[in-house]
């Protein structure tokens, strides 16, 4: 309990200091965080990749999902919670286990270096909260980062994108009228399954997608 009271006052702290790239005031929540996972536990051996994963929420589900021979990349462009990371996966029991199989990348996703492919991508980046030329561009890297019949899920909030329209401008209704029609069009090709979490702060869509 103290760990995760501390890890949601340094979530809110970084969302208070850099709404843009956090997104949220608090971490994702258990239910969420189980929705993001649902296709880790898979036959092995996987590549994993997760991206935007701020103070390691989601990464712990994934961490006690993965096989022996499981292989993880987290991708973070947060500073202070690629330390917070860091000393997770040299302190906690649960990390250290799979400490020699993960990687922590500080970088954008566009930027993270090799060819690889990936068998499962769970990713938590607020996308709402980016130009659509960013977020179409991250789901085409995304999307082309994944192995044959690999699995990408990733999440919004639940109604949060109209009721924002409903209150901005006409620059910021525009901006979020294109995030709609990109991630359309996305998920109209590759979605396969789509679950609503309504025990999250605040409730959420996870779209599965496969490519």
């Amino acid at each position: 309990m103290v760990r995760r009271l501390a890890e949601s006052a340094l979530f809110f702290r970084e969302y208070l200091r850099n709404f843009h790239y956090t997104g949220a005031v608090l971490p994702s929540g258990r239910f969420l965080a189980a929705a993001l996972t649902r296709f880790v536990s898979q036959p092995q051996p996987r590549r994993i990749l997760e991206v935007g994963p701020g103070t390691g929420a989601v990464t712990r589900r994934i961490v006690g999902g993965m096989g022996a021979d499981d292989q993880l990349d987290l991708v973070e462009l947060n500073g202070t919670f690629v330390r917070q990371l860091e000393r997770r996966f040299q302190t906690e029991p649960a990390f250290r286990v799979v400490a020699d199989r993960a990687r922590i990348h500080h970088c954008p996703i566009e930027e993270l270096p090799g060819g690889e492919s990936y068998d499962v991508i769970v990713s938590g980046l607020p996308l709402n909260n980016f130009s659509a030329a960013d977020v179409e561009r991250i789901l085409a890297v995304l999307t082309d980062r994944l192995a044959p019949d690999g699995m990408l899920s990733f999440f919004e909030y639940i109604a949060v994108r109209p009721a924002r329209a409903l209150l901005s401008g006409r620059a910021e209704r525009t901006r979020l009228r294109a995030i709609g029609q990109t991630m359309r069009s996305v998920l109209k090709h590759h979605e396969i399954r789509r679950d609503a979490v309504w025990l999250n702060v605040p409730p959420a869509w996870v779209h599965h997608l496969r490519k």
